[in-house]
């Protein structure tokens, strides 16, 4: 069944409200938790949260500056920016809702993400900060009442989703420090919507078909044009990630009637796509990409855990970074972006000892990426390298 764009939305709630719940259920096993690997001395640090329980990371750039959202002590989700290297975070607040999430940071630290627009609303609008994270401000819409996907380059161009005033969604890009809106429309169906955008202004995201389906797509310099990727044999594709050489990433269904999505990688400018495969399981996804064609993501291991992953240049191999990098108590379970410097965001959880709440908690996940798959709400934004 095809999910409306009020599930979308609606995905993104039930994930706020799931992962809240589950601080009630473990309390020393169920809170995830971020941190930065630095690859060269392979040492670990935690960034904390803003006073709750947990964290999510989203994104970095060359400085080591981490952006993501963390529970308060109230429960509710913030956006954050930490300092170089990782330290400290400082809550972005919201403007007149509850929560707010930060996805995506350029080289000067200005901050991309979504906010609710009033305490008990779910539509989320896009935002914008000046320098290392400084004023929020709202970048409006296509028309309609909500955006979700958002990423930025260093020029402050803006790319993402919003519905327009007909209701449906199109992907979009903004001008310098999130100025003006453009819609980039789609080719074939009547929906799309951008997750990232590189130094030239090539964005990538999704679009739909003429056949209903949902294609990755990359654009031309500036938002110009717009091409599908095609998939790696099934009938969907996503992408959340792209460099400056415009090599994407993202994840794909393999076959035409097979549920399981591959994580895959293309060359420049998008071109052809390759199946990064998984850690013995069945399912990957890539979230990011640096300048070297370093992919990171998380796949599914032979017992069928999600385990984060990193792979070589132009992405040759993929690696479990749990064997690289050990933290007591803790498996890494995504790894969301990597900068130029070897710096790796990622996030990771105790395991769950409690059998019925890990049943509890596989449903809710379960349904969770059934319905993020469909419509990639919280795409994780690359470095602009």
């Amino acid at each position: 069944m095809k999910n409306s764009h009020r599930n979308s939305i609606q995905c993104l709630t039930l994930a706020i409200t799931l992962s809240a719940g589950l601080s009630f259920v473990s309390p020393t096993s169920a809170q995830e938790r971020s941190y930065i690997i630095d690859l060269n001395s392979k040492t670990v640090t935690d960034l904390g949260t803003l006073g709750g329980d947990s964290s999510d990371a989203t994104g970095i750039n060359d400085a080591g500056q981490v952006v993501g959202s963390a529970y308060t002590a109230v429960g509710a989700q913030h956006a954050f920016i930490t300092g170089p290297n990782g330290v400290g975070m400082t809550d972005l607040g919201t403007l007149g809702g509850r929560n707010s999430f930060a996805y995506g940071i350029n080289a000067a630290g200005q901050v991309v993400g979504l906010f609710t627009t009033t305490i008990y609303d779910y539509y989320f609008h896009g935002f914008i900060t000046g320098p290392n994270g400084v004023g929020i401000t709202d970048i409006g819409t296509l028309g309609g009442p909500y955006i979700y996907g958002i990423g930025i380059n260093d020029a402050g161009q803006v790319a993402g989703g919003s519905t327009t005033a007909t209701g449906v969604f199109h992907a979009f890009i903004t001008g310098p420090n999130g100025v003006g809106m453009t819609d980039l429309g789609t080719f074939g169906g009547t929906e799309s919507s951008a997750s990232g955008i590189n130094a030239a202004g090539q964005v990538m995201g999704w679009v739909s078909t003429a056949a209903g389906a949902q294609h990755a797509f990359i654009t031309g310099p500036n938002g110009v044009g717009m091409t599908d990727l095609g998939t790696l044999g099934g009938t969907s594709s996503y992408a959340t990630g792209i460099n400056a050489a415009g090599q994407v990433v993202g994840d794909s269904a393999t076959t035409a009637h097979d549920p399981y999505f591959h994580a895959f990688i293309t060359g420049p400018n998008g071109v052809d796509m390759t199946d990064l495969g998984t850690l013995g399981g069945a399912y990957s996804e890539a979230s990011g990409i640096n300048a070297t064609g370093q992919v990171v993501g998380w796949a599914e291991t032979a017992a069928g855990i999600r385990h984060a992953f990193i792979t070589g240049p132009n992405g040759v191999g993929i690696t479990d970074l749990n064997t690289l990098v050990s933290i007591p108590g803790i498996i890494l379970t995504n790894a969301t972006a990597i900068n130029n410097h070897g710096l790796v965001v990622v996030n990771g959880a105790a395991p769950i000892p409690e059998p019925e709440t890990y049943a509890l908690l596989l449903a809710g996940l379960g349904l969770i990426s059934v319905m993020s798959r469909r419509r990639k709400i919280a795409t994780k934004t690359t470095l602009d390298s």
